[in-house]
């Protein structure tokens, strides 16, 4: 049985991009385990943990093909901070383990350098575990130049700086907490190799069912340790056998919640095999949904799994967001240090979808009222989660603009598609350090959804970012900006914002692929 979900196809246009719609359903059916970027952190820790693995040498062509001029590895600005560490300390590694090589030698060189100065520019990004991770490298780090490989004399006894607001202490904690043989949260699981040998078959530990450690190729190999046969090592060579691995893996739920909740808002007609769907009723449980096995359920990822389902006609209960309520906001998991915007916008947008169950409307106001409080000063907002604002913003102008009501949340949407329409660049295009084609989706979908018809500009600044949307024409395959450990790119996920974009602004045109 299938579901079939938005309005019928039109002709043209309607039907190509319901075709394109319908590539992406079954991408996910044949790849239940996902698609996203390839992730140099996560890449160099295997380097460093599991050169029995196979694809171990195409792992470390591709980290030294990844270097750029500057030494670095990844983003810009301080997103560099995590992979260089991890891509150096990798390289470093390889050096002690060999001896001499003139190109690992020259690479580990220029990453020492980058580092000395990222190191000491002040608190890196928001990222989950670099409280952790930058420790934790940092020390590995200095433990190999107080022993200094060849070829890097200049750096013998050096000592790297520790940012500013990064205590050392929490990673002595952790591994007290691996070493003492208590169980370890789902969520510090992720993390695992930050614990170093502590992390090998620590009792507190258990992979899943298929064998991965917190759905994570670096914890998995610190938690194996050595080539054993068993489910992790089976997990490892399917996720790396062929090279670079991603930041997570699994991320099933992730994946197909926000690739149908994004068609299925933009009325992209889908058609969804009902196995799929009752998989992701499945993954909901009494405590929420989980990006994937392994990882802790969150309120993120369950508000989005309960949208998606609502548009599919097949909703679950939303009293299963209550455990994330703190009274003032919704939480991304109990005890998180910070707050989402964005994990709280699609609460709102769950919520939206059951407007009779008992307490909702309060609790829509509540929470709109604290996403208006948090909106900044030039009308944007900013998340945690990804390195845009755009995407930030859709979620929020989006979940006000069809879930809230008010004088004061009517002025807030204003001032979000006022910052969209003051921030378009030249050619058409949205985007934090240069236009992209997923941040252009984003802010067409917002415009799309929240923008008043009469708004000045609106129409001219739509038909800009269409244009520049068809220019692309699939060929812009963009930089990664959601946030793990380092910064990362769901492949398909952003493939759907793209055909939304394209389907909500046109839908009766010749449409771009999608990138």
């Amino acid at each position: 049985m299938s579901l079939t979900a938005g309005p019928a196809p039109v002709t043209r246009a309607g039907d190509a991009r319901a075709g394109q719609a319908r590539e992406l359903v079954e991408a996910m059916v044949d790849n239940p385990a996902g698609q996203t970027s390839a992730s140099v952190y996560e890449t160099g820790r295997l380097v460093a943990l599991a050169p029995w693995l196979p694809g171990h040498d195409v792992r470390v062509s591709w980290l030294l093909d990844r270097q750029r001029t500057d030494g670095g590895w990844g983003g810009p600005g301080g997103y560099a901070l995590v992979p260089t560490l991890s891509a150096t300390e990798a390289l470093l590694t390889m050096l002690r383990r060999h001896g001499p090589a003139a190109p690992l030698a020259g690479a580990a060189h220029r990453g020492l350098a980058f580092l000395a100065g990222a190191l000491d520019a002040g608190a890196p990004p928001d990222l989950p575990a670099t409280d952790l991770i930058v420790p934790a490298l940092r020390e590995a780090v200095d433990r190999h130049l107080a022993q200094t490989p060849a070829g890097l004399a200049d750096w013998s006894g050096a000592r790297l700086p520790l940012p500013a607001g990064l205590d050392p202490g929490r990673l002595t904690r952790v591994r007290g907490l691996l070493a003492s043989g208590r169980p370890v949260p789902e969520k510090l699981a992720h993390a695992l190799e930050v614990a170093g040998d502590g992390a090998c078959r620590a009792a507190g530990v258990r992979p899943t069912e298929a064998g991965a450690v917190g759905a994570s190729p670096a914890a998995t190999a610190a938690w194996l340790g050595r080539p054993e046969p068993g489910p992790a090592l089976d997990y490892l060579r399917a996720v790396g056998g062929r090279g670079p691995v991603p930041c997570a893996s699994p991320i099933t739920v992730f994946e197909r919640a926000w690739v149908l909740g994004i068609l299925a808002r933009a009325g992209v007609p889908l058609t969804v095999p009902g196995s799929l769907v009752a998989e992701l009723r499945a993954a909901v449980g009494a405590s929420g949904a989980a990006t994937g096995p392994g990882l802790p359920a969150d309120a993120d990822t369950t508000s989005v799994t309960l949208y998606a389902l609502a548009r599919l006609g097949r909703p679950l209960d939303v009293s299963r967001l209550d455990a994330y309520d703190t009274g003032r906001h919704f939480c991304t998991w109990p005890g998180e240090d910070g707050a989402s915007v964005t994990t709280n916008a699609h609460v709102l947008d769950a919520l939206g979808q059951h407007p009779g169950h008992p307490g909702v409307a309060a609790t829509v106001d509540r929470v709109a009222g604290w996403l208006v409080e948090r909106q900044e000063p030039d009308g944007r907002w900013g998340d945690r989660w990804h390195a845009s604002a755009y995407y930030a913003t859709y979620c929020v102008l989006l979940a006000l603009a069809e879930h809230a009501t008010g004088p004061g949340v009517r002025a807030a949407v204003e001032r979000g598609v006022g910052w969209l329409l003051d921030t378009q660049r030249a050619d058409g295009s949205w985007g934090r350090w240069g236009g992209t084609a997923e941040e252009t989706a984003y802010a067409v979908l917002a415009l799309s959804g929240a923008a008043r018809p009469e708004d000045t500009g609106v129409d001219a600044a739509l038909a800009r970012g269409r244009r520049r949307l068809s220019e692309w024409d699939g060929r812009a395959a963009g930089p990664p900006l959601w946030h793990d450990k380092d910064l990362y790119r769901p492949t398909l996920i952003v493939r759907a914002a793209v055909l939304a974009a394209s389907w909500s602004a046109d839908p009766t045109s010749t449409g771009p692929a999608t990138p």
